[in-house]
């Protein structure tokens, strides 16, 4: 699983919940490396666990000719209560990481494979995250 090396505070505050007044993606909206990515169509959070199902999965359809990139990292913190204990006492301990997904982000990007294998590898990784996403080509200048 992807974790950071280190971070600065251990637990940070949680932010903000309401997805209707969040932005579109302005950084990592365009296929850079690969002919094909994986694109967010919605906002949410990304566990670590849920991104290296992703990446798993995708991995496993390229075979041994294909390239993968991931270009999401989850570098925020997120906390939880034990299981049936009461109100107070503080903040949970730290769970493990997120990544905070906006639209427009490219989450993976494929290449190496011919079109149809790789809309079908990509197709399988986005049934593994939480958002909803559409696979998008290389645009050709």
């Amino acid at each position: 699983m992807l974790v950071p090396k280190k971070v600065k505070f251990r637990k940070w505050q949680t932010g903000r919940e309401n997805q209707g007044k969040i932005g579109n993606e302005t950084r990592g909206t365009r296929v850079s490396f690969g002919a094909f990515g994986l694109k967010a169509i919605m906002a949410g959070r990304l566990r670590s666990i849920e991104i290296e199902a992703a990446r798993k999965t995708i991995a496993h359809s390229l075979g041994k000719t294909g390239k993968l990139w991931t270009r999401i990292f989850p570098d925020r913190p997120y906390t939880q209560k034990p299981a049936e204990v009461k109100m107070g006492k503080g903040k949970g301990d730290p769970q493990g990481y997120e990544a905070v997904i906006r639209p427009g982000r490219v989450l993976f990007e494929v290449d190496g494979i011919p079109e149809a294998e790789a809309r079908e590898a990509l197709r399988k990784g986005g049934t593994k995250v939480r958002v909803h996403t559409k696979i998008v080509s290389r645009e050709i200048v």
